[in-house]
């Protein structure tokens, strides 16, 4: 995870619901929009436990949830302790209660949702360095084999509580089979994570396709179940792309970005012709990693530039140029709640708003970086394949026990827009340009719910830059805004 906010045994306890919203009350709120459901960078550790490992090593998926709600270990708290210290771990992720709690208010919060997605990072960071240490002697096979049954019961306690509904999910850099952010193509970690990943979708020559493009570089395509209309999802595996990838052999290689990106541009030329809209559905967004850019905002304006999430600017130019197709991106990996512009960005040339595509960027439901836990609910029009408005619930501790979810903000009602759309970010993005203090009640609405359900100022001193990569996500665009006054 590389996001702003780097710097910086028990048994669930019973939820307290807070009051329903509307958006779960009735699945058409006007006629014309439906209910979905937005999660991402789940973070679940196994490991929370460490007393429970070595069972859940040889159990099947099956008896995990049996073993996981067993009381805590004797010493599970000193022994999580020292895993801790062991592996440099900066925070605590996702633990059984937790992602119980999580579970649960997403069945009284979303249930009426017709789809749901997730933006990828089931597993927890550090897994290498937790399991070396917790289960030593071990082979890389039996290490992929571990990270496949996470990530199996992950998805498998997800599809337990939504029922019949179709889960869209997606790799994050954790997910891998050999180490954060290391991945071959072709390999038999992917054969076996695209058959955990769509094990939801119905049988179909469709899904067949899926599984054998997800087998060989963990990217997939596939038509959004109805009330959708004509709308195609187009899933990422940016783990590829990222400046950060290497080979399960440690060495950087950029043959499987190019060709993951031919591939989607393919997919969008056939959704063009075919008269399709598309969603996108990925991990890591494109454009500034403002964090780490921030840190040295000398260099990125003196020549060096900013530094990016992917290796190249692609992806962000392939969208842009597909706009008229491309309805909505999803992405996440900064572990908070954002939201981006990404269009044409030459020199001297204002594009319009038809010439871009509006991306959410999904908060986390791992709480590792200080932020507490939340989920998106959204409310779609399906007619048009377009976002009209979300919902961001928070929950009142980090521990799972005697947690409570409520709605912390409305896009619509923080922001005063009416849909999603990048004539809207447009506007709110110049609003947010035009105040570079952060006076204005949407600048303060904007800082006050990045952190999920901390309200504190932290994006706030570096204001101007954070906005400048909101619409700027090429490296010479971000230039161009962030470091003209510099200048």
């Amino acid at each position: 995870m590389a996001g702003l906010l780097f710097f910086c045994g028990v048994i669930p306890g019973r939820v307290a619901i807070a009051q329903a919203s509307a958006m779960q009350q009735k699945k058409s709120v006007d006629g014309r929009t439906i209910p979905a459901l937005m999660l991402s960078d789940f973070h679940f550790d196994p490991f929370h436990d460490p007393g429970k490992v070595l069972r859940l090593v040889d159990a099947p998926v099956s008896e995990w949830d049996a073993i996981l709600s067993e009381p805590a270990s004797r010493d599970q708290e000193q022994a999580l302790a020292a895993l801790q210290r062991t592996c440099g771990a900066r925070g605590f992720d996702t633990s059984y209660a937790l992602f119980q709690s999580s579970l649960e208010a997403v069945r009284a919060q979303a249930s009426g949702a017709r789809f749901v997605t997730v933006s990828g990072d089931l597993i927890a960071h550090n897994f290498a360095c937790r399991f070396l240490n917790l289960v030593p002697g071990k082979t890389p096979s039996d290490y992929a084999e571990f990270v496949e049954k996470t990530m199996d019961y992950v998805m498998g306690e997800l599809h337990r509580s939504m029922p019949g509904v179709p889960v869209y999910a997606t790799l994050g850099n954790n997910d891998s089979g050999c180490g954060d952010y290391r991945m071959d193509a072709n390999s038999a970690f992917l054969a076996a994570a695209g058959k955990i990943v769509l094990q939801g979708l119905p049988a179909s020559a469709e899904k067949r396709r899926a599984l054998a493009s997800f087998a060989e570089g963990g990217f997939y395509s596939v038509t959004m179940a109805a009330p959708m209309r004509r709308t195609r999802l187009i899933v990422l595996n940016d783990l590829f792309m990222s400046r950060n990838y290497e080979t399960c052999g440690g060495k950087q290689d950029l043959t499987e970005a190019a060709r993951e990106m031919t591939w989607l541009g393919k997919e969008l030329d056939a959704a063009r012709r075919q008269g399709q809209r598309v969603w996108v559905l990925g991990h890591i967004p494109p454009g500034v990693d403002v964090y780490a850019t921030v840190k040295k905002m000398k260099d990125a304006c003196g020549g060096a530039g900013p530094a990016m999430f992917l290796s190249s600017e692609e992806l962000a130019e392939t969208l842009a140029k597909h706009a008229d197709v491309v309805r909505l991106g999803i992405f996440a990996h900064t572990h908070m709640d954002e939201l981006r512009l990404v269009g044409p960005e030459g020199a001297g040339r204002k594009a319009s708003a038809k010439e871009m595509v509006a991306v959410k960027m999904v908060a986390a439901i791992s709480p590792v970086n200080g932020n507490r836990p939340s989920f998106t609910l959204a409310k779609v029009d399906p007619a048009g394949a377009t976002l009209v408005d979300y919902a961001v619930v928070v929950a009142s501790n980090s521990t799972g026990v005697g947690t409570s979810w409520a709605r912390e903000y409305d896009y619509s009602e923080a922001y005063g827009e009416a849909s999603f759309s990048p004539a809207a970010l447009e506007r709110l993005l110049g609003e947010f340009k035009d105040d570079p203090e952060a006076k204005t009640e949407k600048s303060q609405a904007f800082i006050r719910y990045f952190v999920a359900g901390d309200g504190s100022s932290l994006i706030k001193p570096l204001w101007p830059e954070y906005v400048c990569a909101l619409s700027r996500v090429t490296s010479k665009g971000f230039e161009a805004c962030a470091c003209s006054a510099r200048r």
